[in-house]
C-alpha cells in the first residue's frame, strides 16, 4: 500500500512537472530572464551608441533583476556585430543595439551584405538625434532661404562638408529638395567637417548634434535649421527644416534595440514594455539630453514599419543620386 502511494505520488509529480513545462512553453516570458543578457553594440566603447546602450543596460539590469552586459564588436561599418547578433540563439539573451547607419544607410548603399533587417525582430526605438545645417557665422546667411539663394547665384562657391553615409544621403536630399548643385566634400569625421566650416574651407555642413553642439553654443558656427520633426530641446531658437520650407529634408539617426528573428514575441513584448518605461523616466531623459539625444520608445510593430519605410526612402535617394555601391 505504501509502494502504491509512492507510485501515485510520482505520477502526480510527473503530471505537475509536465503541466509546468507546458505553461513555460506557452509563456516563455514568464521566468525571463533567469540569466544575464548580452547586448551587442557595433561600435567601440566610448561612442554615443555604446554610451546609450550602457545607460539602457543599467536600467534594464535594475528592472529585470539580471545583469545586462554590453559587448562591443566594432568593425566593417557595423557588419561584424550585425552578423553576430543575427546568428545568435533567438531566446532573448542576446540582443542587438543597432543604429540607422548599420540597418538603413549601409544596406541602402550596398549590394552585397551578409545580413538584412529581416534577420531581427524589432523591440523598440530608444533614441534619435538630428542633423544641423551649419555655416560660418561670418557668412551673411540667416536662414535656409538665404543660403539657397546664394547657392543658386554662386554655383562655383557651393560646397558641402560631410562625414559618412548618412551625411552624404542628407546632402543628396538637400540638393534635390532645394534644386541646387552643390559639391560634396567628404571628411573622416564630424569634427573635421565642422572645423572646415569654421576655417572657411567649405561653405556649409550637416553635422549630428553631439558633434556640433559645442560649436553652436560657442558661436563658432551658425545653425540655420535642424532636420528633425521638432526643434531640438537644447537649441530651441533653430527652426526645423519644415519650418524653413523644406519638409522633405527631415532626416536623422536613431538607435534601437532588436533581437534575433524568431525570438518569442512574449519575450519581445516584455523587453518592449521595459524599454518604453525606461525612456520615459526623468533620469533617462536627462542623460540622453546631455548627449544631445532625444529619448523615443515605440512598439515592435511601429519600429519595424519605420525601418521598412526609411529603407525604401533612402534607397530611392541613392538611386536618384546615382551613388555607386560600396561593395
Amino acid at each position: 500500500m505504501h509502494r502504491s502511494f509512492l507510485f501515485r505520488l510520482l505520477g502526480l509529480l510527473t503530471v505537475a512537472l509536465s503541466f509546468a513545462s507546458a505553461q513555460a512553453q506557452d509563456n516563455p516570458a514568464k521566468n525571463f530572464p533567469d540569466k544575464p543578457i548580452r547586448v551587442i553594440v557595433a561600435f567601440a566603447a566610448g561612442g554615443a551608441n555604446d554610451l546609450v546602450a550602457r545607460v539602457l543596460g543599467q536600467k534594464l539590469t535594475e528592472s529585470l533583476g539580471q545583469a545586462v552586459v554590453v559587448e562591443n564588436k566594432p568593425g566593417a561599418s557595423g557588419a561584424i556585430a550585425a552578423m553576430y547578433a543575427a546568428k545568435a540563439k533567438p531566446d532573448g539573451y542576446t540582443l542587438f543595439f543597432a543604429s540607422s547607419g548599420t540597418l538603413i544607410i549601409t544596406p541602402a548603399m550596398s549590394t552585397k551584405l551578409a545580413y538584412s533587417s529581416s534577420d531581427y525582430v524589432p523591440i523598440s526605438m530608444v533614441a534619435t538625434f538630428p542633423l544641423f545645417i551649419v555655416v560660418n557665422p561670418s557668412q551673411p546667411f540667416q536662414s535656409i532661404k538665404d543660403l539657397v539663394e546664394y547657392l543658386k547665384a554662386n554655383p562655383k562657391k557651393a560646397n558641402f562638408a560631410g562625414a559618412g553615409g548618412s551625411h552624404q544621403i542628407a546632402f543628396e536630399l538637400f540638393k534635390s529638395q532645394t534644386g541646387t548643385a552643390v559639391e560634396y566634400i567628404p571628411y573622416k569625421g564630424t569634427n573635421q567637417s565642422v572645423a572646415a566650416v569654421m576655417a572657411g574651407d567649405v561653405l556649409m555642413s550637416m553635422a549630428d548634434a553631439a558633434g556640433v553642439a559645442g560649436q553652436l553654443k560657442g558661436g563658432q558656427v551658425r545653425g540655420l535649421a535642424v532636420t528633425s520633426r521638432e526643434r531640438a530641446v537644447t537649441f530651441p531658437s533653430i527652426p526645423t527644416v519644415a519650418e524653413a520650407g523644406y519638409p522633405g529634408l527631415q532626416m536623422g539617426s536613431w538607435m534601437g534595440l532588436l533581437a534575433p528573428a524568431d525570438t518569442p514575441m512574449p519575450i519581445v513584448r516584455k523587453l518592449q514594455a521595459e524599454v518604453n518605461r525606461i525612456v520615459k523616466t526623468a533620469d533617462f531623459k536627462q542623460r540622453m539630453n546631455a548627449l544631445e539625444l532625444t529619448p523615443e520608445g515605440s512598439t515592435s510593430e511601429e519600429f519595424g514599419q519605420f525601418m521598412t519605410s526609411e529603407l525604401v526612402r533612402i534607397r530611392a535617394v541613392v538611386k536618384a543620386a546615382n551613388i555607386q555601391p560600396t561593395d
